[in-house]
This record gives structure tokens, C-alpha cells and sequence, in this order.
């Protein structure tokens, strides 16, 4: 005899069946056994305690596990399970079947009768757990004349010593000590097929001092349920596992038990999506998307067995909805196995699709995360596959990314900041700096940029770099330009009462485009002239040369209208987007401020021309000075940024460039340090 343990073993009262499987076994023992707890009996043998050897006195065979396949999983026991649903069987007087109730007339001999030819299995068992005697119901299951199972022990019979809950649950019943025992096997009959049973041991009188041992065949509820659970687990589709039975294999996968008893303790996914598959259904319909997804599970199924044959291990492939798909690899031996699946997969993938008379080519991006089981969650390796595959698109699609800690690291610092940016501007965290802009001629300070900082309270002081771009992404920059534009004009007007009798200086401003398309740009600054009482002409307004760059409507009626009330129009970066001098004449632009990466062209200060030994590029000056003189002829001033030494500058004023900004007069400084310098150099 031999079976095998399947699903949860039984509480105290077995409210949730025991599952286990075993060969029936009909041939007569020979040596004797001792139950627990009963006398043994001299001529009959007797039950065999649970540690004892599970083929000890049994037939040829082994007990071993057995493999159970994730669509026929146990599951809870549904209401059929009862005893109440069993024919034959009465939860309250289990031995109904042996004796007459009392004051009735019915003959003993009429009952066992009726017990004898009851279509549900039977057997009484006495409290050493032998049978005492036995139904030809009984007898047709166990495959054997129902006279043989006579003097037999029970307990083998149904395999109920098979673990130690089940076991101890049976002698309480044998003892008087528990009212019912029932639980669930999975027999194996001697010619060879298998079926499920469920067994339950009730007593009967106490006058019998016996018990009644019933099995009622539940194959075909089994089976449904496993060809339920199949259809609820696999996706229709494609017929791989869903993402509900994904989750499933994941989260077992992740648990202690799983990987400290073996294995490499790690664990890896690559989670793909299909490149434009959105066109395939919206262009030749959902059916032959449909048959693509199965197309490609086909393929990522030989991809996966591939790997299996030569690692050892198959990886679970499944479809997690729409044209997701994942590959989970248990027991995974680093990033290069993960790296070479993820390679086989968009190498299986590149071949055409032949489908429906439609040559379909498809790509995919993949996501790979490999680490430690160990403190890993199943809901933080979904995030950081997610996370990767969405790098893979940016990346360019058609491609493989490795998780990348640091990069993930930034990212949820931009998410971190993106979320708490409009609430920093109620909580006054942003500050200005300015940094003087110097008449090249005289060196005298004609204006100054504002540059804006976030104090943030967890990352520190962040340049414009760091928050600008989420600022325009989520539209916060409007709120934030306008405080900036109004604090740095309530601060030139401060630098101008408190020198009544110097030359005023100018305040630059950055403005984004989405300031001018969002918002009434045009009404804040006048609102704002007005309330701090600065000139317009001491206010300067920098947009990019990309922001203004074909301009027109909206955005080309604003800046004509700042314009005309008096503003200055600056285009910063010059030189290094689109170039287009057209625009230049068309637009009411006053100041061209160079890129930095012309004047950097002008740091060469050796006796042969060069800063230690390296030669200048002459067309750097070329153009710089070509720039300078157009603008000049245009009526406009040109700027130079980031001067950071002397032999700029004085190539620089030589070349007729008007006003100078860098490092090299000074470094952006807070509104005091400002007020410092006006006054030392009046």
C-alpha cells in the first residue's frame, strides 16, 4: 500500500476535510498491532500507531508524495461535503442503520438487511478499529467480497494513519471522546484507476461500543473542482496561467518555507508588454489580437522551456491582462540567467506572425528585476518590474532593462518632489538669489538675474534644474512664476528706494511658455508693476529660444503686448536651439543672452594661445562675433554667459559684446550680498 498526503490536515473537529491518497489495499494481515490506548487483542490484530512505518504489514509500494498540479490544488470544502448531503448517513444517530429505535417494532434482522444492500459504502468498526463487519457496497469500492474486509484493520483501509491529526482525531472518536471524524482521500484501486472518497466515522449506540465507518465517492465533485479552479487560474486566451494564479505561485515563492530549505534564495521576473499592440487591434480587429496573444504565449512558453531544459528549472509564464505577460524564474542563480531569457524572448519575437492571411511583426520591451527572496514582498518586485519596463519604453522599446537601484532612487525623489511642490510654495520653502549682470565697457552692474531655490526640508537647497521641469508638468509653475516675478520685482523697487540717487538696475525674470499659455501673463505682471511700483522698463522677461521659436497667436500677442507696456524680452540659451534669424525680426525681442558653450570657447590664456598647451577653436569667435554684430544691427543687446575669467571677458568686450554674467564677477548671492556690492561700486 502506498499513498500520499494532499492538502491540509485536519483540526481538532475537522471542520475542513484532510486530504490524502493511497493504494486500497484488501490482502489479510499477518503480524498483529496494538491501538493505542485499547488492550491488544490476542487473535486479532490490532490498529498501527501513526509513527509507525507506513508500509509496515502492508502490501509491496512505497508511501510517497505525490505530484499535485496547480489546477487540482484542494480547496475548501463546499456544503456537498456535509453529512448531511450523503445518502445513508444521519449526523445524529450514525448507527440508525444497525439498530431499530427504541419502542419500534422493526426486526434487527431487517436492519442489517438494509445495511447490507445500502448503495453507500459501510463498514462497523469495533474500538480496537477492526471490522466487525462490512457492506457489499463496501466490498465493490475496495475492489474485494465484503467477507474479507472482516477482522481487517480500518484504519488501512482508508489510510486514516497517515498524519497525526487525522489519527488522533479517529481513536478520540474510537474512545467515546469525539463526536464524528470526516475527511477526504484519494484511493487508489487495485486495478489501477483512482478515486476521491470521503470518509466519516460516527458512533453508534453505546451498547454496540462500536462505530460506523461510511465513504461516500466524490470523484466527480473533484473533478469539477479542479476543472473549475483551472478555468478561474488560466487565461482563456492564451491558456496560460492569469495573474490571479500568478500572484499565487509569487507570493509562495516568497515565503521563508520556499527558500531556506533550498535552493539559491533568490528569485527573478521579467515582465514584458508588447510594443504597439494597441494597432493591431485597433486596425484588424480583436480577434486577430487575440490570436497574436496566443501566437506569442506560444513562444514565450518554448522560451521558457528552453530555459528550463538547461537550467533545470522552468520558469511560470503568464498573461497578467491585456498584452502583459511575465516570466518568473524560482531559485534563479543571478542577473545573466535573467538576462538571458530576457534575450531569448525578444530574439523568439522578432520572426513575423503569420495569422489569419496578416504578416504581423511585433517587439517587445521587458522588465528585469533579479534579488534575494529574502525581504521581498511580493507587491515591491511587481512595482520595481514596472518601474523597469517603463525605463525599457523610455529607452526606446524593442528592448531589455535591468533594474537599476539608483535610478529608482531618483525616480522616487522626482515623485517625491512633484508631490509636495505646490504645497512648498504655500509653505514659502522657495527663495531667490540674483546674480549681477555687468556692463562689459565700465564693469558696472546694470542688472541682475533672479534664480530661484527650493530650501526643501529633506533634500536641502535644490537649484532650478532639479524642480523647473515638474514645475511645467503639473502646472505649478504658473503659481511659482508668479511668486518669483513678484518678489523679484518687489526687491528691485526695494534696491531703488534704498539708492534714490544711483542709476536703477534692471531684475530678470525666467519665464516658462506654459506661464504665457496658462495664465493671463500679461494682467499678472501689470498687476504686479503696479502694486510694487517698478518701472516697466527695469523689469526683463527671459524665455528660451525653443519657448519662442515659431510663435504665434497667444504667446506672440503676449509678448508684443509686454512689449509695448515696457518690458524687456530677453532669448536665453541663444545659439543652441533652432537658430532661426527670422524670427528675430518678427519678434519683440531686445536682448540676446549667448549660451555658455560659445563663451567656454574664449578660455584659452597660454603664451601659444591655449590653456596648458590646448589650442582654441577660432570659429568660435567667428561666430560669437558674427552674433554680436547682427544683433547690434538689429537694434539689440547681446549678453554673454557664464565669464568665468578675465581673458573672456576682455575677448568678449573686444568683439563689442555689451553686458557679461558669470562666475567671474559673481556667483548668485542672496539679496543682501547684492545690496553690498551696489554700494561699494558707487
Amino acid at each position: 500500500m502506498s499513498g500520499t498526503s494532499e492538502g491540509p490536515t485536519p483540526t481538532a473537529d475537522l471542520t475542513r476535510s484532510a486530504v490524502t491518497e493511497r493504494h486500497i489495499d484488501t490482502s489479510p494481515r499477518t503480524s498483529p498491532r496494538t491501538y493505542a490506548g485499547v488492550p491488544p487483542s490476542a487473535s486479532v490484530p490490532a490498529v498501527s500507531p501513526p509513527d509507525a512505518s507506513p508500509c509496515a504489514g502492508a502490501s509491496p509500494g512505497t508511501y510517497a508524495p505525490a505530484e499535485t498540479p496547480l489546477d487540482t490544488l484542494d480547496t475548501p470544502e463546499s456544503p456537498l461535503d456535509t453529512p448531511e448531503s450523503m445518502p445513508g448517513v444521519s449526523e445524529s444517530v450514525p448507527g440508525a442503520a444497525l439498530a431499530p429505535p427504541a419502542g419500534t417494532s422493526t426486526s434487527p434482522g431487517a436492519f442489517r438487511a438494509a445495511f447490507g444492500a445500502a448503495p453507500l459504502p459501510m463498514a462497523v468498526v469495533d474500538r480496537e478499529g477492526l471490522v466487525v463487519t462490512a457492506n457489499e457496497s463496501l466490498g465493490a469500492l475496495l475492489g474485494t467480497g465484503s467477507g474479507a474486509l472482516v477482522g481487517r484493520i480500518a484504519a488501512d483501509l482508508v489510510d486514516l494513519a497517515s498524519d497525526a491529526r487525522t489519527w488522533h482525531a479517529y481513536r478520540e472518536v474510537l474512545r467515546g471522546r469525539q463526536a464524528r471524524l470526516r475527511c477526504t482521500r484519494r484511493l487508489k484501486h487495485p486495478d489501477g484507476h483512482s478515486l476521491w472518497v470521503q470518509v466519516t466515522v460516527a458512533p453508534l449506540p453505546a451498547q454496540e461500543e462500536a462505530v460506523l465507518l461510511s465513504i461516500a465517492d466524490i470523484s466527480a465533485r473533484r473533478e469539477l473542482q479542479a476543472r473549475l479552479r483551472h478555468l478561474q487560474m488560466h487565461d482563456p486566451v492564451t491558456r496560460l496561467p492569469n495573474r490571479t494564479l500568478f500572484f499565487e505561485r509569487l507570493s509562495s515563492a516568497l515565503e521563508a518555507e520556499a527558500y531556506e530549505e533550498g535552493g539559491t534564495g533568490r528569485i527573478g521576473l521579467c515582465y514584458l508588454d508588447l510594443d504597439g499592440f494597441k494597432a493591431v487591434n485597433d486596425t484588424l480587429g480583436h480577434r486577430v489580437g487575440d490570436r497574436l496573444l496566443a501566437a506569442v504565449a506560444e513562444r514565450l512558453t518554448r522560451c521558457a522551456d528552453e530555459a528550463g531544459y538547461a537550467r533545470g528549472a522552468t520558469p511560470l509564464v503568464a498573461r497578467l491582462g491585456g498584452d502583459e505577460f511575465a516570466l518568473l524564474v524560482e531559485d534563479s542563480t543571478g542577473t545573466d540567467q535573467l538576462a538571458d531569457l530576457a534575450e531569448s524572448v525578444l530574439k523568439s519575437l522578432q520572426a513575423p506572425f503569420d495569422l489569419s492571411g496578416q504578416r504581423l511583426s511585433v517587439s517587445a520591451s521587458i522588465g528585469v528585476v533579479e534579488r534575494r527572496a529574502a525581504g521581498t514582498s511580493a507587491t515591491h518586485l511587481m512595482q520595481a518590474a514596472d518601474t523597469t519596463l517603463y525605463w525599457a519604453k523610455a529607452d526606446g522599446k524593442g528592448r531589455w532593462t535591468l533594474f537599476d537601484p539608483e535610478r529608482n532612487a531618483h525616480r522616487m525623489t522626482r515623485q517625491a518632489l512633484s508631490s509636495t511642490l505646490r504645497a512648498a510654495i504655500d509653505r514659502n520653502e522657495f527663495a531667490l538669489e540674483y546674480q549681477p549682470l555687468v556692463g562689459m565697457a565700465d564693469g558696472g552692474v546694470r542688472g541682475v538675474e533672479a534664480l530661484v531655490r527650493w530650501n526643501h526640508p529633506q533634500f536641502g537647497t535644490l537649484t532650478p534644474n532639479r524642480f523647473i521641469g515638474l514645475a511645467e508638468e503639473d502646472g505649478s509653475i504658473v503659481q511659482l512664476g508668479r511668486w518669483v516675478l513678484a518678489t523679484a520685482c518687489r526687491q528691485a523697487r526695494r534696491w531703488q528706494l534704498d539708492r534714490p540717487d544711483a542709476v536703477p538696475i534692471f531684475v530678470s525674470v525666467n519665464v516658462a511658455v506654459r506661464q504665457v499659455w496658462d495664465s493671463d501673463l500679461v494682467a499678472d505682471v501689470a498687476e504686479i508693476l503696479a502694486e510694487t511700483g517698478l518701472a516697466p522698463h527695469l523689469l526683463q522677461l527671459e524665455l528660451t529660444e525653443s519657448a519662442v521659436m515659431g510663435s504665434a497667436g497667444r504667446p506672440l500677442q503676449a509678448l508684443q503686448s509686454l512689449s509695448d507696456m515696457g518690458v524687456r524680452i530677453a532669448i536665453d540659451d541663444f545659439g543652441t536651439g533652432y537658430s532661426n534669424l527670422a524670427y528675430l525680426s518678427r519678434l519683440p525681442v531686445s536682448v540676446l543672452k549667448l549660451d555658455g558653450s560659445f563663451v567656454r570657447g574664449f578660455q584659452y590664456e597660454g603664451p601659444d594661445g591655449g590653456v596648458g598647451g590646448a589650442h582654441p577653436n577660432p570659429a568660435d569667435e567667428v561666430i560669437v562675433e558674427a552674433l554680436i554684430q547682427l544683433a547690434h544691427r538689429l537694434g539689440l543687446t547681446v549678453t554673454a554667459e557664464c565669464v568665468e575669467t578675465a581673458s573672456q571677458a576682455t575677448r568678449l568686450r573686444g568683439i563689442g559684446c555689451d553686458t557679461g554674467q558669470g562666475w567671474l564677477y559673481s556667483r548668485p548671492v542672496a539679496p543682501d550680498r547684492i545690496s553690498a556690492l551696489l554700494t561699494a561700486k558707487s
